[in-house]
């Protein structure tokens, strides 16, 4: 078990977290990039956590892939890799915690009934004081009671950020009812214990931070800070994805490959080093790049690597 009391304090922290439901694509690539950059130009750490919490999600052998494709385009992590299968104890730890005080609340409702009601869970069973019963045959999922959850926050690329207060505010499944852990809960957990001080990732995400600033409130550990990125698109609002049968990196140049993903985050290669070798283009883009330079478009489009 990751200790949270020893965690660094003096030195930037970053990480990289697929899920292994898949090979790496062009998507999960410009996250890694991005997160790599920010966090190696500040002569810190880059730590790699596979996210495999949601198991029946996960591809067996997707984990080595991930890892042989960052290797291969010179994204080393520093330290241990962590597994999220491997720390349910404690994130079961944490939940009892929250539980104790009070935050959690059993809740009967289907994913059918809430999207329904519109999609955003609407509190139905807040009040009703649900426990489970061992013969019971309708499990409970376990939701954190959100009140207070601020609907802004600055994001450290995109600065100031607003959230529909809805969302930001909904009450939100920390435990579900297949008796498998939340990735809200699982991420604050992990980012706490590895001392993670900053997480650059996709777009796709900004909506969840607030949620998730706030739970590392309840559990008193500082936050940490927020950037996100540019999504890579097939089309507008199509992002690439696992899910959308995105096209596996292995399938494109690696040379080719890096130096789209840096364009897309704003440092064109000049001509000699369009087809360097990866580590040669990521050294050049440790010394060159700036955040600052990462267009502000939430999306890019990408459609010869869907």
């Amino acid at each position: 078990m990751l200790d949270s009391k020893s965690k660094p304090t003096a030195i930037a922290v970053g990480r990289f977290a697929p899920s292994p439901s898949g090979p790496l694509h062009f998507g999960s690539l410009l996250a890694a990039v991005g997160s790599y950059l920010y966090n190696k130009q500040q002569g810190g750490k880059w730590l790699l956590r596979i996210e495999d919490i949601d198991t029946p999600r996960v591809s067996p052998g997707a984990d080595s892939s991930i890892m042989f494709a960052l290797e291969q385009y010179g994204l080393l992590w520093d330290e241990q890799v962590i597994y999220q299968s491997q720390r349910t104890e404690r994130y079961r730890e944490i939940f009892n915690q929250l539980q104790q005080q009070g935050l959690v609340y059993g809740c009967q409702c289907s994913r059918k009934q809430v999207n329904g009601g519109g999609g955003l869970y609407q509190g139905t069973c807040a009040t009703l004081n649900l426990h489970q019963q061992k013969n019971n045959p309708t499990p409970l999922s376990w939701r954190l009671h959100a009140a207070g959850v601020a609907c802004h926050f600055i994001d450290t690329l995109l600065g100031p950020q607003q959230i529909e207060p809805a969302l930001a505010q909904e009450d939100y499944i920390l435990l579900r009812r297949d008796g498998l852990f939340s990735y809200q809960l699982a991420v604050v957990v992990d980012d706490w214990d590895q001392g993670v001080t900053e997480v650059i990732r996709g777009a796709d995400l900004l909506s969840m931070t607030p949620r998730q600033q706030h739970l590392f409130q309840l559990l008193g550990a500082e936050p940490p800070l927020y950037g996100h990125l540019p999504l890579a698109v097939t089309a507008p609002g199509q992002k690439l994805s696992k899910q959308n049968h995105a096209s596996a990196l292995s399938n494109w140049p690696v040379s080719y490959t890096l130096a789209r993903a840096l364009a897309i985050l704003g440092l064109v290669l000049p001509d000699e080093l369009q087809q360097a070798p990866a580590p040669e283009q990521l050294i050049y883009a440790l010394a060159n790049w700036r955040p600052a330079n990462i267009p502000a478009a939430r999306e890019v489009i990408t459609p010869d690597f869907g």
